[in-house]
């Protein structure tokens, strides 16, 4: 059976180079290997309350980022998920195949809600449900994930498997298995190597945003911590060492090569010399991608051009499958 990918990504807005290297730089490379579906999830958005102009232009730049990174619409179905109502139709019946205990286990709801859990939505308690009705609507194979979303990732397989085995339809979920590059690409804060990149953080100095300028790249990185050691010649040299860590990663993610390979050409140096060299791999990688979103930006009516057509293939593969997943269950849909 030929792998199938599905991933989601939430429509923040202004995304930085953590999530390019993170995951669309992957959602790229992947393209040309297996059957790629690629969804907007701005049904998770909501479970924390959204500006509902600022929501639909996010939408938007997460897509011109998608096409301005290398995802060619043409050979994956790119599209957001509030078009697709399987989606929420399966979340449905999942709720009612997943345990409350499994809910309460899930240690991202507990960040995500913090002490004041009796007054976060029902929607953040449950939208692991939403996640895996995203991937299984598809019986997708493969999900490319970081270390981070595992536990997401289990709870789908969990469910897929008390689903096959609770209406005794053998395998017809698959067991989903997570793709996790080798060569880790999380990309923490240029500010705290322990926190990851996020637009969240106060600080704007704390993330190169893929529509930096050059002039902005520059001094961001220049500003980034570091620590007055030079740069180690073996992996070793660099345990405690996160903010010097963080940026030796973001250089060979971006010029694909293994984290020894960069100690090897940099070691014994300081990070002045370093930080040249970063500087221009960023800007070769990340301008062109900053210029091609902002001109996508201009002409909105092509991106939801794209997002249709995407969502009008994904919702034939959905509406089929649905079709069998109520056959299962016992459900008769006339519509």
């Amino acid at each position: 059976m030929r792998k199938k990918i599905f991933s989601g990504v939430q429509p923040t807005g202004n995304l930085h180079l953590g999530n390019y290297l993170g995951a669309i730089k992957n959602f790229v490379d992947l393209q040309n290997k297996f059957e790629c579906v690629y969804c907007i999830v701005d049904l998770h958005a909501i479970t924390n309350r959204q500006d509902p102009k600022e929501l639909r232009s996010n939408i938007l730049e997460t897509v011109a980022s998608f096409i301005a990174s290398g995802l060619d619409p043409k050979k994956n179905i790119i599209f957001n998920q509030a078009s697709v109502a399987a989606h929420s139709e399966l979340a449905w019946v999942f709720n009612c195949v997943a345990r409350i205990g499994w809910m309460n286990r899930m240690t991202q709801f507990k960040e995500k809600a913090g002490l004041n859990k009796e007054n976060a939505s029902v929607g953040l308690l449950v939208y692991p449900n939403l996640m895996a009705a995203d991937i299984l609507i598809y019986k997708a194979t493969h999900v490319p994930v970081g270390e981070d979303q595992k536990q997401h990732l289990e709870l789908t397989r969990d469910i897929a498997k008390k689903f096959n085995n609770d209406f005794n339809c053998g395998e017809y979920f698959p067991i989903v298995e997570p793709l996790i590059p080798k060569e880790i690409s999380r990309v923490m804060s240029l500010r705290d190597g322990k926190k990851k990149m996020s637009k969240s953080e106060d600080s704007d100095q704390s993330r190169i945003n893929l529509k930096d300028t050059k002039d902005l790249i520059n001094q961001k990185i220049k500003k980034a911590k570091t620590d007055n050691e030079p740069i180690p010649s073996e992996i070793d040299g660099l345990k405690n060492r996160s903010e010097a860590a963080n940026l030796i990663s973001i250089y060979g993610s971006l010029n694909e090569i293994k984290m020894s390979e960069v100690l090897k050409e940099f070691g014994g140096k300081n990070f002045s010399t370093f930080k040249s060299k970063l500087i221009e791999s960023i800007v070769d990688k990340i301008c062109p991608i900053g210029d091609e979103i902002s001109k996508l930006l201009k002409d909105k009516s092509h991106l939801d051009n794209i997002l249709a057509l995407g969502a009008k293939r994904a919702d034939n593969i959905a509406k089929e499958n649905l079709k069998e997943i109520y056959k299962i269950i016992g459900l008769t849909k006339f519509t």
